[in-house]
């Protein structure tokens, strides 16, 4: 598939994922502009793997030379490359952008808030978990009573030299005996905070299951209309889409089920 085929299938995949989370987005020549001030842009992913692949940069502010642009790459599984694409793009609308949805709209809808001591002065947007493999329900258990963040702080902090907003990107799994994680601060990995994610305990199992989140940390706390209402209690570690069924199930098995709970 060419660039520009692969930029036409891409930016149509993020309207349609964007238009599941509420958004109203259109292609306009190399971006896809959004409500007000938003857009999606995207760029070619490099290496030879870039088939599934795809690299997106959410604009807050479109028209500022300054303005900040949260860049995250997703992959996607499929018999076709146009298949592998919007699998990639679903994923990244799953985890990344339902998070940047949530700092534009401030609701508490589509992703959670939290302040978390072991980050100072650092306000925490944190999207939905998408665990996808094989016995994926110890995975997604060992998420929901974990706060990542909190555990892998001390590596973090160091990386947080910025104003904001700064993307957090957590990668893990695998099967025991050969797992993978990874952390990308601001879309760069972090050595010290992959380090420190594959020393925590969650579970390897005998057969490959992985997940993937993506946080967003602001220097500044959540502005009036994104402040939790008054009373409420704080949100939970992590949020899924779906429970985690109790049989093995194939890669995106999981994911594909929260979108049809979703439509």
């Amino acid at each position: 598939m060419h660039p520009q085929e692969r930029l036409v299938v891409i930016q149509r995949c993020v309207v349609r994922e964007m238009a599941r989370l509420g958004q109203v987005f259109r292609p306009d020549g190399e971006v896809v502009r959004g409500p007000g001030t938003t857009a999606v842009a995207v760029r070619e992913h490099p290496g030879d793997d870039g088939a599934g692949h795809v690299d997106l940069g959410f604009v807050l502010q479109l028209g500022r030379a300054d303005a900040p642009v949260v860049w995250d790459c997703a992959a996607g599984l499929g018999k076709t490359e146009e298949e592998k694409l919007a699998n990639a793009v679903k994923m990244w609308a799953t985890t990344t952008a339902s998070v940047l949805v949530e700092l534009a709209e401030g609701y508490g809808t589509h992703a959670d808030h939290a302040d978390l001591p072991e980050l100072p002065g650092w306000h925490a947007v944190q999207g939905p978990a998408a665990v996808f493999g094989f016995g994926n329900e110890h995975l997604a258990g060992w998420l929901a009573e974990n706060r990542l963040l909190s555990r892998l702080a001390p590596a973090l902090r160091p990386e947080l030299t910025g104003p904001g907003p700064v993307g957090v990107k957590l990668f893990l799994g695998g099967k025991a005996g050969d797992d993978v994680a990874e952390v990308r601060v601001g879309g760069e990995v972090s050595e010290a905070a992959s380090a420190a994610l594959r020393a925590l305990d969650w579970p390897r199992g005998e057969r490959l299951c992985w997940a993937r989140l993506f946080v967003l940390l602001t220097a500044d706390g959540p502005t009036q209309a994104q402040a939790a209402p008054a009373g409420a209690t704080a949100p939970a570690p992590m949020r899924f889409h779906a429970p985690a069924a109790a049989r093995p199930r194939g890669l995106f098995a999981r994911w594909r089920e929260a979108r049809r709970a979703g439509r």
